[in-house]
């Protein structure tokens, strides 16, 4: 084995890491379940929850989000068992699969921090799911997912200056334009093996 690598090109070790980024984007792609099922559930949410306290009296509008939390089952099953029928993994998919992990456990800390003002709680939202994106993107070398993250980035800006009555209302933009759109982008290029 250590006598191969040495007798290894340079043009060989690039071929194997161009087929091993190959194979992450096409595995990828095919994962593209994780950015549709967040972003319908996600904007369903961040629609709801504004809605209901403009149009109804009810007092807990924000339970509404509870819904991430069997979402965040539905997500974890999926991704277990779609990774015990892949026979190989690469490196770029568990820096992939981590940087999400790690995504989570930023949003799960920062709700405990921010549990007596979660009002103030969305543009730190935004901007952790931008960095993810951002690094997803990158891994994949998908331009549309690396736009989205800008865009995660750039409203969450807007909603922390924006005046209260429009502010939430950035979310729902910020998921159809970071997640939803890049997400059937990628379902359509997985299914058509484009990239």
């Amino acid at each position: 084995m250590e006598n191969e690598e040495k007798l290894m090109t340079g043009e060989e070790s690039l071929r194997i890491i161009s087929e091993m980024i190959n194979k992450t984007k096409g595995d990828i792609q095919q994962g593209s379940f994780h950015l549709l099922f967040w972003g319908w559930l996600i904007l369903v949410c961040s629609l709801a929850d504004p809605l209901l306290r403009l149009f109804t009296d009810f007092e807990h509008p924000y339970y509404v989000w509870f819904l991430t939390i069997p979402g965040g089952f539905v997500s974890m099953i999926y991704g277990f068992v779609k990774g015990r029928k892949a026979k190989v993994h690469t490196y770029a998919e568990r820096i992939y699969m981590w940087v999400w992990i790690g995504f989570l456990i930023s949003f799960l800390v920062l709700f405990a921090i921010q549990s007596k003002s979660l009002g103030n709680v969305a543009p730190y939202i935004l901007t952790l799911v931008g960095f993810a994106t951002f690094v997803s993107g990158s891994i994949i070398k998908f331009k549309p997912l690396i736009i989205g993250a800008i865009l995660f980035w750039t409203i969450a800006v807007f909603v922390s200056f924006a005046d209260p009555s429009i502010a939430p209302f950035g979310m729902p933009v910020a998921v159809i334009t970071g997640y939803l759109i890049p997400g059937y982008m990628l379902k359509y290029k997985g299914n058509n093996d484009k990239v």
